[in-house]
């Protein structure tokens, strides 16, 4: 966030600098370089923003449209009265009679495998 808001501020100066000592050299002007029309929000703040916003995406794998879990046909059933735990098993301790038994241990409905 912080080199997306550096490169933000430093093109927004070396924009309005171009232009101050280049194209317009005898005007004075000044050049939005924000999303609002205020002195608080600037090029800096706003390439951060983004940066953020597209970094936390990026690093989190998202967007991700499709998973091997939706054709469980109980997932429905997730977002409405109940939850749904995913053990990859990509997973280094990952065990697959030991996790089974563990997730029955606790009392879980339902226990399901997902072939990719």
């Amino acid at each position: 966030m912080f080199i997306g808001g550096l490169l933000g501020g430093l093109g927004g100066f070396m924009m309005q600098y171009y232009l101050s000592a280049y194209e317009y050299p005898t005007r004075q002007h000044r050049l939005e370089l924000a999303v609002f029309h205020s002195d608080h929000v600037r090029a800096d703040h706003l390439t951060g923003f983004f940066t953020a916003v597209f970094g936390m995406l990026a690093l989190n794998g998202l967007p991700q449209p499709y998973h091997p879990v939706f054709n469980v046909p109980s997932f429905a059933l997730a977002s409405r009265d109940r939850f749904f735990l995913l053990i990859e098993t990509a997973d280094p301790k990952y065990d697959a009679q030991a996790t089974r038994q563990f997730l029955e241990s606790l009392g879980a409905r339902e226990v399901s495998d997902v072939q990719p």
